[in-house]
């Protein structure tokens, strides 16, 4: 078998609001909330490189589809990245999600000299990272 991911999706508490954030905020391309006909089914995806997509998707109806209980949010189980390919771009990106509604936790370096900024999305408790690939000196 040839492994392959095409699908992440990430549980949210508020469909509509995490829609016009990734959609609104971040310029995803989507098609909007699809599924509204199923109780447990209003989805929408985004479609990002190479065949993957991203979903959203209520965290009641992920909990009814797996049959798990639906437990507190925790901001560390779970982050983004998305690479750019300067100082700059990094702003950018950050401003973005600043006036999308992100509350920004910062922008620090980490391992192998990348920049990072942090910001947990609106709703539920998410860490998204936004890095700036660099070169590695000795």
């Amino acid at each position: 078998m040839k492994p392959r991911i095409t699908l992440l999706t990430l549980g949210v508490d508020d469909l509509e609001k995490s829609l016009e954030f990734y959609r609104d905020g971040l310029g995803l391309p989507t098609q909007g909330i699809v599924g509204r006909e199923f109780e447990y089914g209003a989805v929408a995806f985004f479609d990002l490189q190479s065949g993957l997509k991203l979903a959203i998707w209520p965290r009641d109806s992920i909990a009814h589809d797996t049959n798990i209980p639906k437990t507190a949010h925790s901001p560390t189980e779970f982050t983004i990245g998305h690479n750019v390919s300067s100082k700059e771009e990094v702003d950018t990106v950050m401003e973005q999600a600043r006036k999308a509604g992100a509350k920004i936790e910062g922008r620090r370096r980490y391992l192998l000299g990348r920049l990072r900024g942090l910001f947990p999305r609106s709703g539920w408790a998410f860490m998204g990272s936004c890095v700036e690939s660099s070169t590695i000196t000795s």
